[in-house]
């Protein structure tokens, strides 16, 4: 289930295509209103390989994140730096950085979606949502994700990653409310052992 989650979160998968139409009012929107945002919690619904997972969503400006699943032992924390993908079960941890997954985007102190590295490929809205293609710049080849953001008010409403054997990791977001009075020591995790994705083992204080 590990190796999963992190593939699903992971920002790599198939070529954009270059015909996508964008247009640059739902990209300025999609900006204003993630700039805007300093904390959010609520909850969560991960889809993938024909399984759900729920859980609660923690999200503090810049770059801390945090997934609590209520039934599976699985916990992911960025501190800022990196994400870690804790396995209660095993009571062992891996550390992928940040900038590699959608989350990583999402809690940048500054998010540029016109000029800076994030590429936006294409835009699509209907009566009540609007969504975001986007990769990384120089990695066109490697990956996407689609944000989808309610329209009125603009609010996070859901993400989807594919990763690169077009396995798709679906996550909705529900009930989400601005927070910002999280514990001093809510998004960091205690020593475990750590399996680093560069191999070899290392200890996470």
């Amino acid at each position: 289930m590990m190796k999963k989650i992190i593939s699903g979160l992971l920002f790599c998968c198939l070529c954009l295509s270059a015909n996508g139409a964008v247009d640059k009012g739902l990209v300025i929107s999609a900006e204003k209103y993630l700039n805007s945002i300093t904390g959010l919690y609520g909850d969560f619904l991960q889809k993938s390989n024909g399984k759900s997972e729920r859980g609660t969503f923690s999200m503090l400006r810049p770059g801390r994140v945090r997934l609590d699943y209520k039934n599976a032992p699985i916990q992911l924390i960025s501190d800022g730096k990196d994400l870690y993908f804790y396995d209660k079960s095993l009571d062992q941890i891996t550390t992928v950085p940040l900038t590699s997954t959608p989350a990583g985007i999402l809690v940048r102190k500054k998010i540029d979606l016109q000029n800076a590295d994030i590429h936006v490929s294409e835009t699509m809205s209907d009566k009540n949502t609007f969504s975001l293609k986007m990769n990384l710049v120089g990695q066109e080849g490697l990956g996407h994700m689609v944000v989808v953001f309610d329209k009125k008010p603009v609010k996070l409403n859901s993400w989807t990653v594919v990763d690169a054997t077009e396995n798709k990791t679906d996550v909705s977001f529900s009930n989400l409310k601005s927070k910002t009075d999280f514990g001093k020591h809510y998004f960091q995790l205690s020593r475990h052992k750590t399996i680093s994705t560069n191999g070899g083992d290392d200890f996470y204080d």
